[in-house]
């Protein structure tokens, strides 16, 4: 069994932006982190679309599906479906205290902020909210409506990390992955987790791996 310190929720939802959360998932495998991964239907399009993935429709079949292709531990990766509420990531006293939603969409980053809980995408960042645990969103849209700036203003007054999927290019970028990894990156810093995948900003010349 994994220690809680070795756990992170990760959740995808149907936002543009699934290179920036295959590459998130490869790197928290590989740091020895244990997955509770939660994936929307709306982001399983996204995923075939922009990356031409199509992950097995049934929980258990992803994670075995995962463990395979990411070369993962058994029971590193932990899948959960849309209404599993006997799951860890349900209860304050199970789920782990970090989590990131990479990509969030806009109708996520509401229901968070109205405390909906309608699926365990929601229900999971509520109870992390409440347990005064790391909730990470990565939001990719624009232009951002009032109603969408109200909602990220509620969440980070709550103490929420909005870091919108906006890579830089001060470390000179030569290709999609590199800004692809520049935002992965921070995603790790926030997380304490330690990354090799962008040099750090006054650290030497900036290159990417």
């Amino acid at each position: 069994m994994y220690p809680r310190e070795q756990q992170v929720t990760l959740a995808l939802t149907g936002a543009s932006g699934a290179p920036y959360a295959l590459a998130l998932l490869r790197q928290l495998l590989a740091a020895g982190m244990q997955v509770h991964l939660l994936v929307s239907s709306a982001a399983r399009v996204v995923l075939a679309t922009e990356q031409g993935e199509q992950w097995p429709a049934k929980a258990d079949a992803l994670a075995e599906y995962l463990t395979e292709a990411y070369d993962a531990e058994p029971r590193q990766v932990r899948v959960y479906g849309r209404e599993e509420w006997f799951s860890p990531v349900a209860s304050g006293s199970g789920a782990p205290k970090r989590m990131v939603v990479c990509p969030c969409s806009m109708g996520t980053v509401a229901a968070i902020a109205q405390g909906a809980s309608d699926n365990l995408i929601e229900r999971a960042a509520d109870v992390v909210l409440k347990e005064k645990g790391q909730l990470i969103l990565v939001p990719r849209e624009t232009p951002l409506s009032a109603l969408h700036l109200e909602n990220l203003l509620k969440l980070a007054n709550l103490g929420v990390t909005i870091m919108p999927a906006a890579p830089g290019f001060y470390h000179q970028p030569q290709s999609i992955e590199d800004l692809v990894h520049f935002m992965v990156a921070r995603i790790l810093d926030h997380l304490g987790i330690e990354q090799s995948l962008t040099e750090r900003w006054g650290y030497g010349k900036p290159k990417c791996r």
